[in-house]
């Protein structure tokens, strides 16, 4: 069983991309790890995008910015083995400063269960295709705890999902460039 079933295993949304690799599967779990979403300027300029007007009400208000953009750095490490990597996030995405809600692990994931929030994981899996070839997958679940916040989110969803999606795409060939230079790199330097 997925340990994304786990943490979401009735979601009203979902989405899910996929690519092969040719590396080996602790390369590309490491790429993982080491992912960061600031590192592509396409998600820089669509965060930017989402976090404008939140920036002009905070200098309206004069109300201090954030350190930084919103990223897979905000997501919690919920659960990991040696073929799936799973993070979550919780909130009200659809607000203008996301309404994060903090989460130290997947126990607090599990039992948040706070009105009007809508609770996302996004996982990373990796699967043996053969000849040293691997299918690293991700797949984003969303549950939201109820009727008010699947109000809410459904017309977000529906408005961000088509550039999370290439944001998602563009995230597995980055993780697929790094771990295919790295198990070049492994193999070159071991010769």
């Amino acid at each position: 069983m997925p340990l994304i079933d786990h943490y979401v295993p009735m979601p009203h949304f979902r989405e899910r991309h996929a690519l092969d690799v040719e590396a080996s599967k602790a390369a590309i779990l490491d790429a993982v790890r080491s992912y960061r979403t600031p590192s592509d300027p396409f998600f820089r300029a669509m965060i930017g995008l989402r976090e404008l007007p939140a920036r002009i009400g905070r200098l309206s208000h004069r109300r201090p910015e954030r350190d930084r953009s919103f990223g897979l750095e905000d997501f919690t490490l919920l659960e990991e083995n040696d073929e799936e990597i799973v993070y979550g996030l919780a909130g009200r995405f659809w607000r203008l400063d996301f309404g994060l809600t903090p989460l130290t692990s997947g126990s607090d994931f599990l039992g948040l269960h706070d009105p009007g929030i809508a609770k996302l994981a996004l996982n990373f899996t990796v699967r043996p295709k053969g000849r040293g070839l691997f299918q690293i997958s991700t797949e984003t679940r969303v549950f939201c705890v109820d009727a008010d916040a699947l109000a809410r989110f459904t017309p977000y969803w529906y408005l961000v999902r088509p550039v999370s999606g290439l944001i998602r795409r563009r995230t597995l060939a980055s993780v697929r460039a790094a771990s295919e230079n790295r198990s070049h790199w492994d193999i070159n330097s071991s010769v």
